[in-house]
């Protein structure tokens, strides 16, 4: 009998945790949203959860924008963001590539080495990694950042080794017979069909990446190098910040993110749900 039927006790605890879980999620944005909206004086004193006196009210905005520089912080980040994205496609999915297709040796231990490299602490490395990025002169430029981040993860190798074990090998036969290389069979006939599994890549990496702010802030001091995730740090000090500014700055900051997966989200559900059951 199924636990799901209609009266069912586990059915109400199902919504109820469901609406919980919705609840927790969504309510700290809707806050944020509301202060945005609130000057100085009526954030001070009115409650964090009361409605604005007006959601027309852009002065965060504008200030936001003049002082953070969030257009020149935008412009940083989409250089890293799209440097980082473009390299760990390739790199993602020819190392799947790789593992999906051939039998070698080594195989089993370069998945191995993936899933260990996850398990080691990354502030345990950032000495000898500071020190290597430092000696090749990228300390302070758009390339720091996206070296690091092209780190191919065992998460997105998981993903793209799920679909391309999903295609049949007749296709790649087939390709051979006509005479493609192994090159060729990857671009004309698997790379194409790793579009959901890319879209699922591509918006945790976004969300990832768009979310860091250790390594640029470690890396990129420079405040031309500024991106939006330390531009954050213009509206705190040590011991006050202004909350409805941060507000406002965080608001801007999530409108890409939110359109992304708007256009993308049936491609990422498509690719999550794919990639665990095939």
């Amino acid at each position: 009998m199924s636990i799901f039927k209609r009266n069912n006790p586990f059915l109400a605890m199902h919504y109820l945790l469901l609406t919980l879980a919705a609840f927790l999620v969504l309510f700290p944005p809707y806050v944020v949203i509301l202060n945005a909206f609130k000057g100085t004086e009526e954030y001070n004193t009115s409650s964090v959860f009361e409605l604005p006196r007006s959601f027309f009210n852009l002065e965060n905005f504008e200030t936001v924008m003049r002082i953070g520089h969030m257009g020149r912080a935008f412009w940083n980040t989409s250089i890293i963001l799209v440097l980082a994205l473009i390299g760990n496609i390739i790199i993602g999915t020819m190392a799947a590539y790789a593992l999906g297709r051939f039998q070698f040796k080594l195989k089993k231990y370069l998945l191995g080495g993936y899933v260990l490299a996850t398990l080691i602490p990354s502030v345990t490395t950032q000495v000898a990694t500071f020190s290597i990025v430092k000696e090749l002169g990228l300390f302070n430029s758009h390339m720091a950042p996206v070296l690091l981040y092209l780190g191919t993860d065992v998460v997105q190798i998981y993903i793209f080794l799920q679909f391309i074990r999903s295609i049949p090998f007749d296709l790649d036969e087939s390709a051979m017979m006509e005479g493609a290389s192994l090159v060729r069979i990857f671009r004309s006939v698997i790379f194409p069909l790793l579009i959901p599994a890319t879209a699922t890549v591509t918006i945790i990496k976004t969300i990832s990446i768009y979310n860091d702010m250790y390594i640029p802030y470690l890396y990129m001091p420079a405040q031309k190098l500024g991106v939006v995730s330390t531009s954050l740090m213009k509206f705190a000090g040590v011991n006050s910040a202004q909350w409805n500014l941060i507000s406002a700055a965080v608001v801007i900051i999530l409108i890409p993110t939110v359109i992304m997966y708007l256009f993308l989200q049936r491609y990422i559900f498509s690719g999550i749900v794919s990639g665990s059951v095939k």
